[in-house]
Formats: C-alpha cells, sequence, structure tokens
C-alpha cells in the first residue's frame, strides 16, 4: 500500500522504490538507440557530402567532380546508416518480438536493404561488386575525401 511517501509496495508486500526493467525493454530501447545512429549517420553522411562537394568545386572548379563527389560520399552513407538500421531491425526482432510473422517481416526488410545498398554500389562504383575489391560505405566516403582534395 502507498503510505503517503511516495513509495510502492512490489508484488511480495514490501515497500520499495526499484524499478523492473525487462530484458525485452532493454533491448528495444537499444534498438531505438541503433535507430537514431542510423538517422544521425545519414544525416551527417548528407551534410559531409555537401561540405565535400563545395569544397570539391572550389578545387576543381567543375560542377561534374562537385556532383561525383557529393553522389560518392552521400552513397556511402546511405550504404553506412543502411548498415545500422538493418542492426536495429535484427536486434528488435531477435531479442524483443522473436515470432514467426516479426522474422519473415525481418527477412523482407533485410532483402529490401540489402537489394537497395546492392543497387546503391554499383551506381556509386560504376561496377558490380564481384568485378571490383570489396568495399565498404566508410571507404566510398574516403574516396570521396580524397577526391574533393582532402587528404583521408
Amino acid at each position: 500500500m502507498d503510505s503517503g511517501g511516495g513509495e510502492r509496495q512490489d508484488a511480495h508486500g514490501d515497500e520499495g522504490s526499484a524499478v523492473t526493467v525487462t530484458f525485452a525493454e532493454v533491448m528495444e530501447t537499444i534498438a531505438r538507440t541503433f535507430e537514431g545512429i542510423g538517422a544521425l549517420v545519414l544525416l551527417g553522411g548528407f551534410v559531409l557530402s555537401v561540405v565535400l562537394a563545395v569544397r570539391s568545386l572550389r578545387v576543381s572548379r567543375e560542377g561534374r567532380t562537385a556532383y561525383r563527389v557529393m553522389r560518392q560520399s552521400f552513397g556511402g552513407a546511405i550504404l553506412l546508416g543502411l548498415e545500422v538500421l538493418v542492426a536495429a531491425d535484427l536486434l528488435r526482432t531477435v531479442a524483443v518480438a522473436p515470432t514467426m510473422e516479426n522474422v519473415i517481416a525481418l527477412g523482407i526488410i533485410v532483402l529490401i536493404r540489402t537489394v537497395l545498398s546492392f543497387s546503391l554500389d554499383i551506381e556509386i562504383e560504376g561496377v558490380a561488386p564481384w568485378r571490383r575489391a570489396i568495399t565498404s560505405g566508410a571507404s566510398h566516403v574516403a574516396r570521396a575525401v580524397e577526391r574533393s582534395g582532402g587528404t583521408s
């Protein structure tokens, strides 16, 4: 019972202010954190790509080069952001609600994001992944920095 002092009784009748947090709640919070990080990666990648494109335009005085730098760096950021968002989906599905319906939904989401990542990678590089060395989203950004006139 509440004695008016703000303390609550637990299931055993003991007074205290302990808060119980379930594993699912913790994992849901972690998954939301990953989603936030993924959104920040996308936003930060966009800002970085604009900065790199402007710097490239100032150095090369060519709009085409600046466009390629922006496209490559933002494409790399999108790839990295998608990887983080897939991690959030995995955490949520496996740890929070591992039902068959959620696993199937996760499979579809991962398939769509994989096809999107694959398409973006080909668009950025201009060649299929099996025809060149393996690169990550971060390496796309690093190459864009080099092309913009900076160093990585």
